[in-house]
């Protein structure tokens, strides 16, 4: 008995009769207005209707905003699981123009079948509740003589109106679904959109994790430095080195706020490139790791993207250098070869490096870097150096050296 009583007692059932009752008025206001039914038969009245109601209702649906507000107002009455299965958007061709006209004319004709319904069940529910008189008035027997058992008759055949109507507004919303649900091209237009903000969304969660965690390691780094040492000097440089990262770990934040707010400055916010490098070698040299850096770019000219993408890698490079080898010589290269920029950073691992390589590997910065040289069609490799003996092994590298090697093409896009 619940299960056949839950759906009469649910909001969205009475809602859904009521968006199929607006159909019914449409109609008949439209035969009311229709001249030349006087003296019809109720077979040309209703072959007129339905041949007038098909033509304004092509041509209603002819218009781009009918769809928008068939959309909003069938998400209001018709409840749909996901509102999304409904568009809201006006008709962008004439694809979208035909299914809101089948729209149209299925809504009023379904509407209509549930209104006459609604007519003739509410009707003869009267008739049972209002006694014999109104339905044997024709037959000389006296009520009390009459037995009363049609009057239970009532309750069953209200009840199949109720699941009559539950299964047309389904039947409706299902048209609905179909009809005004979002074209091919609109899918793929929300699904490009989806993807740009996800990669959007990435991209600021990358520009968060590697300035904000530059600046947190080297705050640690030299509060840890000034107390272990215990030099007032040490330590007002210390506090100098810890308030600078803290400003240009305010500015990276605001510059991604601003991104995040999506307002008129977001596309004239400057980044940090690769002429500020200088300044990030001097903070990690004041955070205790001396660092040798070599920038030869052979006069290129990088573009902006590309600029600001290497020195987030060089940033994050030195970070970890920073992180899991504190006081160990950190060599940075940039070079222009081949039609590549090719970044690398190499730091020593303590103790011989066998524990610094198995603490970074899978870390988000490294992910992180991988995915900015995958964006820009460039590769990008980090781990403990192979060696081939003390002298290094074919790329310069040592054994007991953490490296991270990035090559990205001069060319985006190539």
């Amino acid at each position: 008995m619940p299960r056949i009583l839950a759906p009469l007692l649910n909001g969205a059932t009475y809602a859904r009769w009521l968006h199929l009752l607006v159909g019914w008025i449409f109609a008949g206001v439209v035969l009311m207005v229709y001249p030349g039914t006087y003296r019809k038969s109720l077979a040309e009245i209703v072959t007129a209707s339905v041949a007038l109601d098909t033509v304004l209702l092509a041509l209603v649906a002819l218009v781009p905003a009918v769809r928008r507000a068939e959309g909003v107002q069938a998400r209001l009455l018709l409840v749909p699981d996901c509102e999304e299965d409904i568009a809201v958007e006006p008709s962008r061709g004439w694809a979208d123009r035909w299914r809101t006209a089948l729209w149209l004319i299925g809504r009023v004709a379904l509407g209509s079948a549930a209104g006459f319904a609604t007519f003739f069940s509410l009707s003869g529910c009267y008739d049972l509740l209002a006694g014999p008189k109104p339905l044997l008035r024709d037959l000389d027997v006296p009520w009390p003589d009459l037995p009363l058992w049609y009057l239970p008759l009532a309750v069953p055949l209200m009840l199949g109106y109720g699941w009559l109507m539950v299964g047309a507004g389904r039947l409706q919303l299902a048209m609905a679904v179909r009809l005004l649900g979002p074209s091919p091209a609109e899918r793929l237009a929300e699904a490009e959109l989806r993807a740009e903000r996800l990669l959007e969304r990435n991209r600021l969660a990358r520009e968060l994790h590697d300035s904000i965690g530059h600046a947190l390691t080297v705050t640690v780094l030299q509060a840890g430095a000034a107390r272990e040492v215990g030099d007032p000097a040490f330590a007002a440089k210390a506090l100098e080195v810890i308030e600078e990262t803290g400003r240009q770990a305010m500015e990276d934040l605001e510059r991604t706020l601003v991104l995040l707010r999506e307002t008129p400055e977001a596309t004239v916010t400057e980044h940090p490139g690769i002429d500020q490098l200088p300044a990030l070698f001097d903070t990690a040299r004041a955070a205790g790791s001396p660092v040798e850096a070599t920038i030869d770019l052979a006069g290129a000219r990088l573009p902006g993207v590309l600029s600001r993408e290497s020195y987030r890698i060089v940033q994050e490079g030195v970070t970890n250098a920073l992180k899991y080898a504190r006081g160990e010589q950190v060599g940075v290269r940039i070079v222009v070869r081949d039609g590549q920029l090719e970044l690398r950073c190499v730091n020593r691992t303590p103790l011989g490096g066998a524990g610094g390589g198995g603490v970074r590997k899978g870390g988000k910065g490294l992910r992180g870097i991988r995915e900015r040289a995958a964006l820009l069609g460039g590769e990008a490799t980090a781990g403990p150096a192979p060696g081939e003996g003390r002298d290094g092994g074919r790329d310069g590298s040592r054994a007991g050296e953490w490296v991270l090697a990035v090559r990205l093409p001069l060319r985006l896009g190539a």
